[in-house]
């Protein structure tokens, strides 16, 4: 089964950088579930600019936020064991 996550980002944002590298590492590091994660520039979409506004990087399963700013990695596992228990 895959999963999906959408960063929110935007371009030359440093925290952007380093919430998607955290990412990548803590997912590298679990591989029991796929998970396919879309960045997306705020920027590009003006609902999600007025949404978010300048408070990125937000990390996303649906609607539902996991975390802001950075990577909160008792958050993503939660959600991934909620992910590996519907599997």
């Amino acid at each position: 089964m895959s999963s999906r996550l959408s960063l929110l980002v935007r371009r030359y944002c440093h925290l952007c950088d380093e919430m998607a590298a955290a990412l990548e590492a803590a997912l590298a590091a679990r591989q029991a579930v796929a998970v396919v994660v879309e960045e997306i520039d705020v920027d590009a979409d003006p609902a999600l600019e007025a949404r978010f506004g300048w408070d990125v990087p937000v990390l996303l399963a649906g609607e539902q936020v996991i975390c802001r700013h950075r990577l909160d990695p008792a958050a993503l596992a939660a959600w991934l064991s909620g992910q590996a228990g519907s599997a």
